[in-house]
């Protein structure tokens, strides 16, 4: 899942930096975003790993569990527990999703035309180029072409969880410039999902949806508080749109986009923030690993595995990941920086974008669940479509792991630097140099060490002379 990408105030003046310093704040916000997101991808790497150990060893009791139904028929809402993960849990990740959304349009780099360029084209050809490797393979292959979207998405909390464990030193900068690509690439697979996923409307539930969403907007505009009155709406919306033909993840969407994500004065954190940190656990922590527990177990056999490379509908979801993801993403960022006359931050290189980029060839949660609306029709094609996701994740994270371990002890350094705190006022003196008060708290600093030098020179000449002295 995706964290709010940072606004970097200082790269907007003429001679743009690309991925610069982010300003101290926004630093802030993604560090604590990025323990966030790093946990719950823990979590989803460890329910991905359950889900492949339990669907291979325990005979049929996987696929018993994950289509056992329970629901309210007369509402339409008897459901698989595969499809109330679907549908259901996933409306949590997306509403969260839509906060972060509304959050980036008003207050970060996305409510600047010219700080957006960048990550909004690097994450369109990052989205475009998967597609065409996809379409090209199956294409020339004679498959079904109706997969087209399932390599464009990026999983961030599982790229994240990856992160931690190969690239802990990574500079902030990266790490904000891949948040910010999870952000554009959300609201795209958003897109991608109400727009070529939704069959048949019914525009009396549909109707009700958008009455339900009205409402919803009134009530937080009118200040109304209390989760009593926000949950029971919410799952009326939802229940709703999912009969309404439209995916029912959309629905959380809508309702994190209404949500007000600037402070006003006297405010600590806007309501959009304070409910983000309040559903965000729920979201990372139970919504999204389930969901992967009940969408990632596939039968792995010799076969299987064989058929991921040699099947065009796979072959194309594995190419689209390791090789569209990073050739599109790298291929953006190099042409917005070229003809908005950009220049890359002069402590990185562009082999550092590239293995970045590769990094955002992890697509699980978003690419399972497109795999699994493009191939309704055909169970065996949507397991195996499955693997060929996993494969592909499993790739892109090796070949991103290499790259981002060539330049660890660079990154090392760099994050060093961005660490240092010699003064000891919890502020990394890299945001301070410019400041004559920081300078004088260092000479004050340097000055109180001297003069302990000082002192202990002369307690040292002191006992030799004492040692001197003849007895």
């Amino acid at each position: 899942m995706a964290a709010p990408a940072p606004r970097n105030d200082s790269n907007r003046s003429n001679n743009r930096k690309v991925l610069g310093r982010l300003s101290l704040p926004e630093r802030t916000f993604v560090a604590n975003a990025l323990r966030a997101e790093t946990v719950g991808g823990v979590l989803l790497l460890v329910a991905a790993v359950t889900a492949l150990i339990w669907a291979n060893t325990a005979g049929g009791s996987y696929e018993s569990v994950s289509g056992f139904h329970l629901g309210p028929s007369s509402l339409g809402l008897d459901l698989s527990i595969q499809h109330w993960a679907a549908d259901g849990l996933l409306a949590v990740f997306f509403f969260v999703a839509g906060i972060e959304l509304k959050r980036e349009l008003v207050a970060g780099d996305l409510s600047d035309p010219k700080a957006a360029a960048l990550p909004v084209v690097a994450a369109l050809c990052g989205m475009a180029v998967p597609a065409l490797v996809y379409v090209l393979v199956n294409t020339v292959g004679g498959g079904s072409l109706d997969g087209w979207a399932v390599p464009t998405a990026t999983d961030i909390a599982f790229a994240l969880a990856v992160l931690a464990v190969i690239g802990t030193s990574l500079p902030s900068a990266l790490r904000a410039f891949l948040l910010t690509l999870a952000v554009v690439d959300d609201l795209c697979a958003i897109l991608i999902i109400a727009v070529f996923f939704t069959s048949e409307l019914n525009f009396a539930a549909l109707g009700g949806a958008v009455i339900g969403l009205a409402v919803f907007w009134l009530l937080l505009h009118k200040g109304v508080r209390g989760w009593y009155v926000y949950v029971p709406l919410a799952l009326v919306i939802w229940g709703l749109m999912y009969n309404s033909g439209i995916h029912a993840t959309i629905a959380g969407v809508a309702m994190g986009l209404m949500l007000r994500c600037t402070r006003r004065e006297g405010e600590e954190h806007s309501p959009g923030e304070h409910i983000e940190h309040l559903v965000r656990p729920l979201s990372a922590g139970f919504a999204v690993p389930l969901f992967a527990l009940f969408s990632a177990g596939v039968v792995v056999t010799g076969g299987a595995l064989g058929d991921v490379f040699s099947k065009p509908e796979t072959l194309g979801v594995v190419l689209g990941l390791v090789v569209g993801k990073a050739v599109g993403i790298f291929g953006g960022t190099w042409l917005a920086a070229r003809f908005t006359k950009a220049e890359l931050n002069d402590e990185l290189a562009w082999p550092d974008v590239f293995a970045v980029a590769s990094l955002a060839g992890i697509g699980f949660t978003v690419s399972l669940l497109i795999g699994e609306l493009a191939f309704a029709e055909d169970p065996l094609l949507t397991d195996e479509i499955k693997a060929a996701v996993l494969m592909g994740s499993l790739v892109a994270a090796v070949l991103s792991g290499i790259l981002l371990k060539v330049r660890n002890a660079r990154y090392r350094a760099l994050y060093d630097e961005e660490e240092r705190d010699d003064d000891l006022d919890g502020i990394p003196d890299v945001y301070e140099q410019d400041k004559p008060e920081y300078h004088l708290r260092m000479a004050a600093i340097y000055e109180k060490k001297a003069a302990e030098h000082r002192r202990l020179a002369e307690v040292s000449a002191g006992a030799r002379a004492e040692d001197d002295r003849p007895a």
